[in-house]
């Protein structure tokens, strides 16, 4: 028979706590699942964090099949909770494929971004979402990046721009230490990277990573993400729930678009950084904890200060130090090795190979192009070609159509001057505004900063101020 408390067993042959225990670790609260506990800090595991009532435990998924979620013996992932049925929902994994989830028709129901799933209907779940099984909180968590990762390549960040290194040696720096960090730049620059990456070289890496994505959920439900609530706070509260900051105790909490935050969130943001405790929604008990905040945003939080949209307060708390991420537009060096990736990864999901390679007048384009959804755009870009290629090259009839228009020229200005429909964007705005570029920026939805880099791509001349 085996040893239950040999600490090298996994699964049903020995609990976290006894291999905990054998090791001379302190004690932790485990969610019974049949499913194996899976190490924090193993590069290659898909795995799901599981937080019922004071309990918290991670658990390895598989690449494909199905498993069920419940309260019954049967369950593969087995909640030992009251809310949670004996058959609650069921998982679905395709290799290459988002993870789905389903109601499997439970008492307390499930609930994904808010809303509750009818019996049978399947959603999506995206890495680091969480979802509710009963009043049980559960997070889809992504691999952690290897630590043996080459050095070209950091958490799926190309680095072949100096300025990037740059801000790559200085989060290695940061990232020992306990300070926020704020993390700037457009969408789709690498923020989330980043901040994974901070997290995984600091002493924390062994701790949970909860991303929030600050824009994506009501106030209410935002509030009750963050600090958690009790039973009875507010309608639909049938149960106590810890919240993200309970869970993510001695680890990171990674706040994305912090700019999208309604000021009252703000206000109780404030006092949770400033007491380093926090209260659920309808308690009266405060909980201390010990957190590191990665916070990050598109937006230009200095003018939004300025404009009485954000807390200054709260601004200087989470700006412990700055990162800027440049755009894409930047960083051209990078851009060849990293539609190589993209393409590579996206020839693996379709099961293809050998991956198609980039013509070198597809590859002048991708150098060329401004790239305004930065490295996401890149992304969707080289899959869709991959989708499109049916030969063993990439070639501009496999790129967005207006390729066809596009003359080789100076990085940033590939189509020309009046081929972009961003450009012209820019100049009407520009018009409408007599050259205000604030106010411009305000009408296409920018900060004034992303504006002007705009401006500098386009080779577009800032607009100067009238003399008076």
């Amino acid at each position: 028979m085996s040893d239950p408390k040999d600490p090298r067993q996994t699964g049903d042959q020995a609990t976290l706590a006894d291999r905990n225990a054998a090791l001379g670790r302190p004690k932790v609260a485990e969610v019974p699942s049949t499913l194996p506990v899976a190490p924090r800090t193993d590069p290659h595991a898909r795995r799901m964090l599981v937080i019922a009532g004071d309990r918290v435990s991670t658990h390895l998924l598989p690449d494909t099949g199905q498993i069920r979620v419940g309260r019954g013996d049967d369950a593969e992932l087995r909640i030992d909770d009251p809310s949670v049925s004996r058959e609650h929902a069921h998982l679905f994994f395709e290799k290459g494929k988002p993870v789905m989830i389903a109601d499997a028709g439970s008492s307390n129901g499930t609930r994904v971004r808010g809303k509750p799933l009818t019996a049978g209907q399947r959603v999506a779940l995206a890495p680091g979402e969480t979802f509710e099984v009963g009043s049980a909180l559960l997070m889809l968590q992504s691999p952690y990046e290897a630590e043996s990762a080459p050095a070209a390549r950091e958490g799926g960040l190309v680095i072949e721009d100096r300025t990037m290194a740059g801000i790559y040696q200085l989060a290695e720096r940061v990232a020992k230490s306990t300070i926020n960090v704020l993390l700037l730049g457009e969408t789709g620059v690498g923020k989330d990277v980043l901040s994974r990456r901070i997290h995984a070289m600091s002493p924390r890496a062994d701790k949970p990573f909860l991303p929030l994505n600050c824009g994506s959920l009501s106030e209410q439900l935002l509030e009750s993400e963050l600090f958690g609530h009790e039973r009875g706070s507010f309608t639909g509260a049938v149960e106590a729930k810890q919240g993200l900051l309970e869970a993510a105790d001695g680890g990171t909490v990674f706040l994305d678009e912090v700019g999208e935050l309604p000021m009252s969130v703000q206000v109780k943001l404030l006092r949770v950084l400033e007491e380093r405790q926090v209260r659920r929604v309808g308690g009266i008990r405060s909980r201390p904890f010990d957190i590191r905040f990665i916070a990050a945003t598109n937006r230009d939080l200095g003018e939004a200060v300025h404009s009485g949209g954000f807390r200054a307060d709260l601004f200087y708390r989470l700006n412990g130090i700055s990162l800027t991420i440049p755009p894409l537009r930047q960083r051209v060096g990078e851009i060849e090795e990293l539609s190589r990736k993209f393409v590579d990864d996206a020839s693996a999901r379709a099961e293809r190979r050998p991956a198609p390679t980039i013509a070198a007048e597809a590859l002048a384009w991708l150098k060329g192009y401004a790239w305004p959804g930065n490295i996401r755009e890149l992304q969707n870009t080289m899959e869709r070609a991959v989708l499109l290629c049916t030969g063993s090259e990439i070639t501009l009839e496999h790129l967005p159509p207006s390729t066809g228009a596009f003359t080789p020229g100076k990085p940033g200005d590939p189509r020309g001057a009046d081929a972009d429909p961003e450009r012209q964007r820019i100049l009407d705005a520009l018009e409408k505004c007599a050259g205000n570029q604030t106010r411009a920026a305000r009408l296409l939805g920018i900060s004034r900063n992303t504006l002007l880099a705009r401006l500098d791509a386009y080779g577009i001349a800032r607009p100067r101020k009238p003399v008076r």
